[in-house]
């Protein structure tokens, strides 16, 4: 399937997000080409390792391959020097091209995509209070002085989390009804009876058909009595609204400006598209968000700490010579042939791999707290984390720590200035460590990915445990969404394990491309035939997946200049202390040539769609596109017996954009002040005394 089908098929997100795979592909083979033709018979024609005084290092013979096995101050390092800056100035330039074509793609998408409400919606927050008017009259005013060229309408939002877990309770008291119906229907010689307990193992034996009927009924009422209250309590109204506009011109000017004197009130960002929308976090007071987020940076603080602890024990499997030396006890038991491959080989990336298997879960409940408005957010915040955590834990802990426990003895017998050399020897004999975990997460995960392991595990135990009706077992097969939050982490670690050892251990990088050419195939099969689009972006996120490469890049070169200090490589080593400076530099520049296509709408590109859409359908109903398409989903819900309520409430919740009379004038009519909106622009009436027509 060619690239632009499979944008109309799947979305730009997912064919950006295959685009990653194919960068790693880019990057790293040039790169495992030049290391091995050139690095590897460098690092190869050394016997350091075999004369290395420092007996109690362990070495294997992928080690003879790396950096540790040239000795101290050889001349061999300038080698080393050349391809790291060959290496960066080849990542950079792909780097370059790739952003370059993604923000072409994605300014074309939205040049040609179908009209979504999102092109011409702005999210409006922290909207000031004011005691003469209710939060609708408020924003409608308010655009329609500031913005009175282009306002249509608008969508205040409500918290209606109460009501929408009772309607989702409802749903599931139905669907237990639907179920034991079913069940009656099948055999009528005998009514279906349960237990009003815990999980029906207890409590008064009741007909399962009457009771739910009557708990359904019972919800109906406390749905119909917190309908009335949303539609009467100005409490339940937030200081927001989705306010829509005539054309994407107006909106992209609304959203990309700041509204009032205070930077602090009616601030404005483009609205997610309706299905992208997280409605719970919109029901947060602003003013909270910057202590819920302040509250969980600590906690993943935290988080990140201790999960050095079982870091840790994962390195002691890792490295079972090291423990010999320390505890000889061990050693018949560790030297059995089968005992000691499978420690060494697979168990600690297995190992590693469960302690990592609840991690996405938490990390995004964390973002669901902060109080991010849509998924995609949700997303990118997780996903942000989570490589955060890769780099901390995974692989600075993992070497920290596998060098702590492979040199046991070293540490503890050497001085401290003969510490930093043993780290300098011991670091790319990590490696081993790492390619282990490339088969195990890597490989395995992606070969796991087309068996759908997970999925249908989860479904057989849905299947088995939950699934009463036809409904349930939909449900139950549903694949889900790629899972960004979760993805592409995972591809930015490989990513950082690719640069790191490209110039210490070349012998990494047939693993790391075997892993990206096999996971682009893979993927591009699952987003064509398997997985659902959740929500569109328009690619987003690669201003991310941008910075995490260059993160990437700029760690490798640290630790490459860390390494040769300790190699005795005074002379060669301060050439290295320019690339970092040079990869900040060309970030900066990326940064300011094409970020703005990610987060900004060029006005002339508004102004043209909007140009061909009113030559196309000069009679076009906008305000009945809009009206609606914020509306909160559960006030959509099509419940039995609801229909005449819900229409009734949606003819409340809907604005219009005529005036709302209220207990004073509107500032369009009179140049009376408002103490919110009434410093930002004169009235109409003083702008005619200033301005007086000709």
């Amino acid at each position: 399937m060619p690239e632009p089908e499979l944008i109309e098929h799947a979305g730009l997100d997912s064919a950006v997000y295959l685009r990653i795979y194919l960068i790693g592909l880019k990057i790293f083979v040039p790169i495992a080409f030049l290391a091995w033709a050139i690095l590897v018979p460098v690092n190869w024609t050394n016997s350091t390792l075999e004369l290395a005084k420092l007996s109690n290092v362990t070495s294997s013979d992928i080690d003879k391959l790396s950096i540790s096995n040239i000795p101290l101050g050889s001349q061999r390092f300038w080698t080393h020097i050349v391809m790291a800056y060959a290496f960066t100035f080849w990542t950079c330039y792909v780097l370059m091209k790739e952003y370059e074509k993604v923000a072409t793609m994605r300014l074309q998408f939205l040049a040609s995509e179908r009209r979504r409400p999102d092109q011409f919606t702005v999210l409006v927050r922290n909207v000031p209070p004011d005691p003469d008017e209710s939060v609708s009259e408020l924003v409608e005013h308010f655009f329609l002085v500031n913005h009175p060229d282009t306002y249509l309408t608008h969508q205040v939002v409500y918290n209606a989390n109460k009501l929408a877990k009772l309607v989702k309770k409802k749903k599931k008291m139905q669907n237990w009804l639907d179920y034991y119906q079913l069940k009656y229907s099948r055999n009528q010689s005998h009514r279906p009876f349960m237990k009003t307990g815990f999980l029906g193992l207890w409590g008064k034996k009741v007909d399962a058909i009457d009771h739910y009927t009557s708990e359904i009924e019972k919800l109906r009422k406390e749905i119909a009595e917190e309908k009335e209250r949303v539609k009467k309590d100005p409490k339940v109204i937030m200081p927001a609204a989705f306010v829509s506009f005539k054309s994407r011109w107006g909106a992209a000017v609304c959203a990309q400006t700041q509204q009032s004197r205070n930077p602090t009130l009616w601030l404005t960002e483009w609205a997610p598209e309706p299905r992208d929308v997280y409605w719970q976090n919109l029901a947060i007071p602003y003013v909270e968000l910057t202590i819920r987020r302040l509250i969980m940076g600590v906690a993943f603080f935290f988080l990140t700490f201790f999960f050095m602890i079982p870091i840790g024990f994962v390195q002691v499997l890792a490295n079972i010579e090291g423990i010999e030396k320390a505890a000889p006890f061990l050693k018949p038991v560790i030297e059995i042939k089968f005992i000691k491959s499978f420690l060494q080989g697979f168990l600690p990336g297995i190992v590693l791999k469960l302690f990592l298997i609840f991690l996405p879960t938490i990390l995004m409940i964390m973002s669901k707290f902060e109080g991010f408005t849509s998924l995609s957010s949700l997303e990118r915040r997780s996903a942000a984390r989570y490589y955060f955590f890769n780099i901390v834990n995974v692989f600075l802990g993992s070497i920290i720590a596998g060098t702590a426990f492979e040199q046991l003895k070293s540490f503890m017998k050497q001085s401290a200035n003969d510490i930093p050399k043993t780290i300098g020897v011991a670091i790319p004999m990590k490696a081993t460590f790492f390619i282990t975990y490339i088969m195990v997460d890597g490989w395995a995960g992606i070969a796991g990915e087309v068996l759908m392991l997970k999925p249908l595990i989860l479904f057989h135990l849905k299947n088995f445990f939950l699934v009463k009706t036809e409904k349930d077992r939909e449900e139950a097969m549903d694949p889900g969404s790629l899972g960004f939050n979760t993805g592409e982490p995972r591809i930015q670690f490989y990513f950082l394990l690719g640069l790191v050892y490209a110039t210490v251990t070349p012998a990494l990088l047939p693993f790391i491309i075997v892993f990206f050419g096999f996971a682009y195939v893979v993927f591009r099969h699952q987003i064509i035939n398997v997985y659902n689009q959740e929500y569109e972006s328009a690619a987003a996120y690669w201003p991310d997946v941008h910075g995490r490469v260059v993160t990437a890049l700029i760690i490798s070169q640290v630790l490459m200049i860390g390494l040769l200090s300790t190699k005795r490589a005074a002379l060669s080593t301060p050439f290295l202390i320019a690339l970092p400076i040079l990869t900040i530099w060309f970030h900066r520049f990326c940064k300011g040539r094409y970020e703005p296509a990610f987060v900004k709408y060029p006005l002339q590109e508004a102004m043209m769609r909007d140009t061909l859409e009113r030559a196309r359908e000069p009679n076009l109903n906008l305000k009945g596109y809009l009206q609606n398409a914020y509306a909160h989903p559960v006030f959509k819900e099509a419940d039995d017996g609801d229909e005449d309520e819900d229409e009734i409430l949606s003819e409340k919740l809907e604005s219009e954009s005529v005036l709302v009379p209220t207990k004073r004038q509107s500032r369009r009519n009179t140049p009376a002040p408002s103490r919110i909106s009434g410093a930002s622009s004169p009235s109409l009436t003083e702008a005619i005394k200033k301005h007086p027509e000709p």
